[in-house]
């Protein structure tokens, strides 16, 4: 296939990697050609360039903030990205022929710049669809359910799930999901293409020099948050936990990321004098792989109120480099019988607090937690190894086609 891969993050190889590089360079490996175009920060890049990377073409288009910024600005980054996009495209990669257009979501408003790319090109679209809005934005309290902004990005969600000949959901909850609440979609074009990760060789690791490095204690358990620190991640929660297990010398927690509410981690560990725990930037690739391996527990924290099943990828990490995982979340997330499936770590509800604690002194006492940990490792290649993302794919193709 001639895959023309729409992206809103795409980093560049010495800035680490993602499960979408991940699959683009495993698509590439399959066979098949594919060409990245993808949304750029300006404070990242000043001018949209084309040039090799991962051994295929990477466009990088210029369009607007969306990271670490206020809602306002993200949404109108939100707005000015399609248009953007289109214009980038069609100046370096207009007389180009594609068999497919891979796109993600979020964002929603993706929709004008995937129908004009399937017209241009005379092609098929899949989407990969990794996050459900407005509705996840409604659960949170960010827009009203009935609301103009709400029902304008409900218009924009449709058009995004008519544009796609495809849609690839997280997990069979989420999929499910998608058909109760969109009855007007066809169920047949509504599949599981599950989160994947290309793996690495190495698990353990004896070598302690990121604890050295960052004054953590060797005999402690170091409980470890690694990614995005905003809204739907609930920074509550892990505010509280920290505060209540200041004191437990045998726990240490480690967050690293960043987010809109990353600052309340950090004023709480400031204002509240807590000693085992930390916060830090996004660390280089190497260093971050590096910790995770030092690490005992992974953390995945939701807030409680999501109405909607979300499948945080950064449980693969954890479950790559064997580590156990607690993860607190909504009650409808099927995350949780992952992890019974695996055996690889514990779930509690985000809404009870005194739970989400008792688990993790129970997880930082027990002798058996790497069992677990590799149970995960085990689980993970099994399951969610990126080359059954490749034959997911290039089985929709052939289905797609049959369809059409």
């Amino acid at each position: 296939m001639k895959i023309l891969y729409i992206a809103t993050s795409f980093p560049e190889p010495s800035k680490g990697a993602t499960i979408y590089t991940d699959l683009a360079e495993a698509l590439h490996k399959a066979g098949h050609e594919i060409t990245v175009a993808v949304s750029e920060q300006p404070r990242n890049k000043k001018h949209t360039e084309m040039k090799n990377e991962r051994g295929f073409e990477v466009l990088r288009i210029v369009t607007g903030n969306y990271y670490d910024v206020g809602y306002i600005e993200k949404g109108l980054t939100t707005l000015k990205i399609p248009i953007l996009m289109r214009t980038g495209i069609r100046k370096y990669l207009g007389n180009r022929k594609f068999d497919l257009v891979l796109f993600e979501s979020p964002p929603v408003t993706n929709s004008g710049i995937v129908t004009w790319s399937k017209k241009q090109f005379n092609c098929m679209s899949y989407l990969m669809l990794k996050d459900i809005f407005p509705q996840n934005a409604a659960d949170l309290g960010i827009l009203k359910p009935r609301g103009v902004l709400f029902h304008f990005f409900k218009a924009q969600e449709k058009k995004l799930y008519k544009a796609a000949d495809c849609i690839g959901c997280m997990s069979q909850a989420n999929r499910q999901y998608l058909i109760n609440e969109n009855i007007w979609l066809d169920p047949n074009k509504i599949e599981l293409f599950p989160n994947t990760k290309k793996l690495s060789d190495i698990v353990e690791s004896v070598d302690r020099s990121i604890r050295r490095e960052f004054g953590i204690p060797d005999n402690s358990c170091v409980f470890l948050f690694g990614g995005n620190m905003g809204r739907p991640q609930y920074m509550e929660l892990l505010c509280r936990a920290v505060k209540a297990l200041k004191s437990e010398p045998g726990c240490f927690f480690l967050f690293i990321g960043r987010g809109t509410d990353r600052f309340k981690l950090e004023n709480t560990i400031r204002e509240n004098h807590i000693p085992n725990a930390m916060v830090l930037e996004n660390l280089p690739r190497a260093d971050y792989e590096q910790i995770t391996r030092e690490s005992d527990v992974g953390l995945i924290v939701l807030d409680p109120r999501f109405s909607i099943p979300n499948f945080p990828s950064r449980i693969l990490s954890y479950m790559e480099y064997g580590k156990p995982v607690l993860a607190a979340t909504d009650r409808v997330s099927d995350i949780k019988d992952l992890i019974e499936a695996a055996k690889c770590g514990e779930w509690v509800w985000s809404g009870d607090e005194e739970a989400f604690i008792n688990r993790i002194r129970s997880l930082a006492a027990e002798p058996g937690r790497s069992v677990k940990g590799m149970n995960g490792r085990k689980y993970i290649k099994e399951h969610f190894t990126v080359e059954r993302s490749v034959s997911i794919l290039e089985d929709a193709w052939q289905k797609i086609q049959r369809r059409v």
